[in-house]
């Protein structure tokens, strides 16, 4: 497998790790293992001028939701990439899983509906567009939750072999020694030379074990008018945002199906050529894109402010998890189908959220995110 970045002489079969303990992001054509720090930033701004001044010739991590608020990027000591998807330990080898248990909802089931409601009330009213509504559950497990099983075990339920985890120290303060784990299923970003692609997923609806049942669940969203509008919000900014930068772009008119083991998806392949690919990198786009309307809402701002206004700190949930190389290439996810773990790896919290337009009933929002929320419960043996 060769390497655009200038990073080839480091893909290997296989990563040589058995444990993961510092940033690894695996997906369908390739792996990156990272370790070590030789620098920490809680700026992007900061880990974009070591990159630019060839300071750092890599930057890995995450970007938190909120971009007021910390990021959590380093410079590697070691970096590894690998063909395919991640090839985790031998499941003997991995600890068991301890007892994992929900201690509290935030907020609450009732609670999420009133504010889906209030939400769904603002959108009629023309203040918004789209905004995304999230809630979190709070774990408590009996032991330690190994981050390497957890990974393993996400990675093993995805098709694709998606998945990702980041050390947040560099964020500092209540973030030192956390760790975010997850399987997300959306490209935010990938540059490679002049080559962009975007994966984005707006519009979602639990799966059913019933073959017939699903299959009529599939056509009901690729046929519905409110998640086919939700999901136009999405692709419109995208263009609005690449377009500028593109010398090509290319949309398909409609989405398609894309299937995840719990949920079916709306989701839209966007490719382009940028038109001066030495003066954009993958962080910048990365940046310049996120938070999309897919994990937001739109307008930008007011979604934003709505978010703010109405929920708890999502912290890196909903942010973005990747890689940046001194050359401009990279690829980014969109931080969901995640969880936080503590410190002592004894608790985690874990997030889900549902894009809200004028044709969404609250009910239906709540048991989206209780389907979403499943892929991260199911891995952690509830």
């Amino acid at each position: 497998m060769e390497s655009s970045s200038g990073l080839g002489g480091l893909i290997s079969a296989r990563p040589p790790f058995s444990i993961v303990d510092g940033f690894l992001l695996s997906g369908p054509e390739r792996t990156l293992r990272a370790g070590g720090c030789l620098t920490a930033f809680d700026d992007h701004q900061a880990a974009r001028a070591a990159l630019a001044a060839g300071d750092a010739r890599i930057v890995v991590g995450a970007l938190a939701f909120d971009h007021e608020h910390p990021c959590a990027l380093t410079a590697p000591e070691t970096v590894e990439f690998s063909a395919g998807p991640w090839l985790p330990p031998a499941p003997e080898s991995l600890p068991d899983a301890p007892a994992v248990r929900i201690t509290a909802q935030a907020p609450a089931p009732a609670e999420h509906i009133e504010r889906v409601n209030q939400l769904i009330a603002r959108v009629r009213s023309g203040e918004l567009d789209k905004v995304v509504a999230a809630r979190s559950v709070l774990l408590e497990a009996d032991g330690p939750i190994s981050r390497t099983a957890l990974l393993s075990r996400l990675i093993a339920q995805d098709p694709n072999g998606n998945g990702f985890t980041v050390d947040l120290s560099p964020a500092g303060d209540e973030h030192v020694g956390r760790a975010l784990v997850g399987a997300s299923p959306e490209t935010l970003i990938r540059r490679h030379g002049d080559l962009v692609t975007c994966w984005p997923l707006a519009g979602s609806v639990a799966r059913s074990k019933d073959p017939v049942a699903d299959a009529a669940a599939a056509a009901e969203l690729l046929e519905s008018e409110k998640n086919q509008h939700e999901h136009a919000f999405v692709v419109d900014w995208l263009r609005e945002v690449l377009d500028p930068l593109c010398s090509r772009l290319e949309i398909p008119l409609a989405p398609t199906l894309i299937a995840t083991p719990d949920l079916w998806h709306l989701g839209t392949r966007i490719t382009g050529t940028l038109a001066h690919s030495g003066s954009v990198t993958a962080l910048d786009l990365a940046l310049a894109l996120h938070p999309t309307p897919a994990v937001c809402g739109t307008p930008q701002g007011a979604a934003m402010q709505a978010i703010r206004e109405t929920e708890e700190d999502r912290g890196f949930y909903a942010g973005a998890v990747g890689w940046c190389d001194a050359a401009g290439d990279g690829d980014w996810m969109v931080a969901i189908r995640c969880a936080e773990l503590s410190a002592d790896r004894r608790s985690a919290r874990a997030f889900a959220g549902g894009g809200i337009v004028a044709g969404s009933d609250a009910a239906d929002e709540l048991a989206e995110t209780d389907a979403k929320l499943r892929t991260l419960l199911t891995a952690l043996g509830m």
